[in-house]
């Protein structure tokens, strides 16, 4: 029990410190919300985590809005779709660690697990600004060249920050995992 509060207490409060920055300045961290689902679906096949940190972000979101003037633009009919963004990334986790509990070749698991995260975060970010472009009301003129264009220039933020946040928390397995051994080699 206390192995699972050392994994979902950093994750909730990774969430609860970078959802309100989507893309990150100067003085905060871009969004973690699709690592930590990603992540939360490697170590917990829990359904109500899902449903835990969904609702998680939702207050986030509501929090921002309503009491700190966070703008409400990416809030609409669209909204419902973070809903299949984030089960895409959980459904994702789910498969590397049905890799993880599969493979005994850990760098076949790393770079087959590279590549689920690299599908996972694709098919979230369609899900995501798909939806949005198509249902939030806010573009007059719907084409493909125009999503295409403006996915062209927000794809590498979204990715960028899935990836780099979902590397460390393997990195930091990694070593976890690698720690009882490395002391062992010491001690002997």
């Amino acid at each position: 029990m206390t192995k699972n509060y050392l994994i979902v207490v950093p994750l909730i409060l990774l969430m609860a410190l970078t959802r309100s920055h989507h893309v990150g300045n100067a003085v905060s961290l871009p969004d973690a919300s699709l690592a930590v689902f990603f992540l939360a679906g490697f170590f917990f096949a829990s359904r109500s985590l899902f449903l835990m940190l969904l609702a998680q972000a939702a207050m986030i979101d509501y929090v921002e809005i309503t009491q700190l003037n966070v703008s409400d633009f990416c809030i609409s009919s669209a909204y419902v779709f973070l809903i299949p963004t984030y089960f895409a990334m959980w459904f994702g986790g789910r498969l590397s660690e049905k890799l993880h509990t599969m493979h005994g070749n850990k760098t076949a698991f790393y770079v087959l697990s590279s590549c689920i995260l690299a599908l996972s975060t694709v098919s979230a970010f369609l899900l995501s600004s798909g939806s949005f472009y198509l249902f939030s009301g806010r573009f007059e003129v719907l084409s493909l060249s125009a999503f295409l264009h403006n996915s062209a220039m927000y794809f590498p933020f979204y990715a960028n920050s899935a990836i780099a946040y979902t590397m460390s928390g393997f990195a930091i397995f990694y070593l976890i995992e690698r720690l009882p051994s490395l002391i062992a080699r010491k001690a002997a």
